[in-house]
């Protein structure tokens, strides 16, 4: 198998990397097995974020190396909160804390549009002049209060309009299928078939 680090300590994203890259082949080591810590993420844009994570972990590994960076963009916000969305209400992160500064934010606001968005990188050494890089969008509405128990981060407050339901009310094997990461993940799949 050819090992692959996953710039991340997520347990849950690094079961679902495992699952979606063991047909290929790979094994999934998440970066806490290397001893090595988060780094920085300074960079306005999500993609500038996850090749700073992917060239990072592929560095201090010595190992091809995966990373993700995502969050959720409003429209009427200019893409607030955008990268900042795990830490929109400020540190510690709080899910609770940033549903509750998102909502004061679009309270006087009609345009609910927004969407998730994710982008994958996968270098293959640090210097990786072509990495491969796979994105997502996931594109539905803000409500005015949370719906839903499943799911993490703004879901309960994401409105599906064709599904009739929020993010947080999507059975996790449904959400996964239609999700921005899903979408991302599914398109990276693709790239690696493509590119051995």
């Amino acid at each position: 198998m050819k090992q692959l680090v996953l710039a991340s300590g997520n347990p849950g994203k690094l079961r679902e990397f495992a699952q979606l890259l063991a047909p290929l082949d790979f094994e999934v080591l998440p970066q806490v097995a290397f001893a090595i810590p988060e780094v920085e993420e300074p960079h306005p844009s999500f993609i500038e974020n996850a090749l700073t994570k992917a060239r990072h972990a592929s560095r201090l590994s010595g190992l091809p190396a995966l990373a993700d960076d995502s969050g959720l963009c409003v429209e009427a916000l200019g893409g607030a909160p955008g990268v900042l969305s795990a830490r929109y209400a400020g540190e510690p992160k709080s899910d609770e804390r940033n549903n509750l500064k998102l909502l004061a934010d679009l309270a006087d606001i009609s345009d609910r549009r927004a969407h998730f968005y994710c982008v994958l990188v996968l270098v293959r050494h640090a210097d990786d002049p072509q990495p491969l890089i796979a994105e997502g969008a996931w594109h539905g509405e803000m409500l005015h209060a949370p719906r839903g128990l499943e799911g993490f981060g703004y879901d309960p407050l994401f409105y599906l309009p064709e599904l009739g339901c929020s993010s947080a009310e999507l059975p996790h094997e449904r959400k996964n299928a239609l999700s921005h990461r899903g979408q991302a993940s599914a398109r990276l799949i693709e790239r690696l078939r493509s590119a051995s």
